[in-house]
């Protein structure tokens, strides 16, 4: 692996988790902005900032560590309700510790622009917007890599000529010319790289399956072919070898016999190999990838302590690694150096590296639904606890209740950050030590 394959690799992942965490990031800022919510800042990244500079009432800034972000709206926890009874213990501290910083923030005069004075509505929008950015993200990259690019499909077209017909295989099933192999009966007649086969025994031709079965159905017969060659329809005769091919069943998996070895059939043989291109997807299938993403990924999130045991018990065992593990962001810019390190096709290696980072967008939209403080959902779920309250309140005809205390939420959110903290960190030690393995 050449150390240029590792800084692209790299390159690309950072940027684009740099773009997705900014982008998530303006999901929240634009409809709290809208809202009337006071945005003192706009940070990508943790730690120390590497650059800010102050536009209107917000500083903009990029941190060092490219691992999160956030947008410090002013208010988001409200007072202490009347009568509250003071901290005690060191969960209490920190409930109104909470308290007193969120109150701090807000200016003389603009108690009317805290976001806790947001409608359940407005708060879920604002709440909801990253997630859904990374969301519409994925989406885009997926319209990209399906209907923009395509997906690779074998054409009729002839991409290289076999100089022999094999006289045997490999263990691994590649053929194997001996010294008196014959000619392969593409060669024989005539067909040439680029050749487009339109006509097989005066049947249409119109993909690569149907052909391969015409083929595959004529063993040791002459046949008449019809190729398109610079724009010329050229008639041309072959006459197909036989080879002894395995039998399928209906999964695809080999036969065998009562004595456990493979059954084969004779079938046709021509000798050439075709060519591929990309082929553009309808747009339908754009939404159910999406959805295949998305399922999938709540499905591993929801068994989120189970993933993480199984991937420890592999990573520092003999175990082999389960290539649909979860992984960290090492683990991700790993697989991207692999991808780029695979020397293949350029188109190939932007539509791998497009599908990575929609995945890991996605992995940002679920993730961060999770219902629990910090992340978004657990203010999601505060925000819904509250329109309910106030719904109720309304129907019985009671006050307006008080603005949800989310600040008693901070412990969880406490617990929540130390897991995240050190999921985090052993899931990129195991991509250190046994990374998942792409290619």
């Amino acid at each position: 692996m050449d150390v240029l394959s590792v800084v692209v690799g790299i390159a690309v992942v950072l940027l684009g988790i740099v773009v997705s965490i900014a982008l998530h990031e303006v999901g929240h800022m634009v409809p709290a902005k809208k809202f009337g919510v006071r945005v003192s800042e706009y940070m990508v990244g943790f730690g120390p900032t590497l650059w800010s500079r102050k536009k209107g009432e917000t500083e903009y800034g990029v941190k060092a560590i490219p691992l999160g972000g956030y947008v410090r709206m002013v208010g988001m926890m409200p007072p202490a309700p009347a009568g509250a009874r003071p901290a005690r213990g060191f969960f209490g501290q920190v409930v109104a510790d909470a308290r007193e910083a969120s109150v701090s923030e807000i200016r003389p005069g603009e108690e009317g622009r805290a976001f806790y004075h947001l409608s359940t509505p407005k708060k879920l929008v604002v709440m909801l917007g990253g997630p859904v950015m990374n969301l519409v993200i994925a989406v885009v990259l997926t319209f990209v890599v399906l209907v923009g690019i395509g997906m690779p499909a074998v054409t009729t077209t002839v991409g290289a000529v076999s100089e022999c017909t094999p006289t045997s295989t490999t263990a691994e099933g590649e053929p194997v010319c001996g010294a008196d192999a014959a000619p392969s009966p593409a060669e024989v007649a005539g067909l040439q790289a680029g050749d487009e086969i339109v006509e097989w025994d005066g049947t249409a031709v119109t993909s690569w399956d149907q052909l391969s079965g015409l083929i595959a159905a004529a063993p040791d017969t002459e046949v008449p072919v019809v190729v398109e060659r610079d724009g010329e329809q050229v008639p041309l005769t072959v006459t197909t070898a036989e080879r002894q091919v395995p039998v399928l069943d209906a999964e695809g998996v080999p036969e065998t016999d009562a004595a456990g070895e493979p059954v084969t059939e004779t079938a046709g043989f021509l000798g050439m190999t075709p060519t591929q291109e990309h082929e553009p997807l309808p747009l339908s299938s754009v939404p159910s990838e999406t959805w295949r993403m998305v399922s999938g990924t709540a499905a591993i999130i929801v068994t989120l302590p189970v993933q993480v045991a199984q991937t420890a018990v592999q990573a520092f065992t003999d175990e082999e690694r389960s290539a649909d593990g979860v992984v960290s962001i090492v683990g991700v810019g790993r697989l991207a150096v692999d991808v780029v390190a695979a020397d293949a096709p350029v188109v190939a290696t932007l539509q791998v590296l497009l599908s990575l980072l929609a995945s890991l967008n996605v992995a940002l939209f679920v993730f961060n639904l999770i219902p629990l403080l910090p992340l978004d959902g657990g203010h999601v779920l505060n925000a819904l606890y509250e329109g309910l309250k106030r719904t109720l309140a309304r129907l019985r005809g009671l006050p307006r209740p008080a603005p949800a205390d989310v600040a008693r939420m901070m412990p969880v959110a406490y617990v929540m950050f130390v897991v995240l903290i050190g999921t985090g960190a052993l899931l990129m030690i195991a991509d250190v030590v046994d990374p998942v393995q792409l290619m």
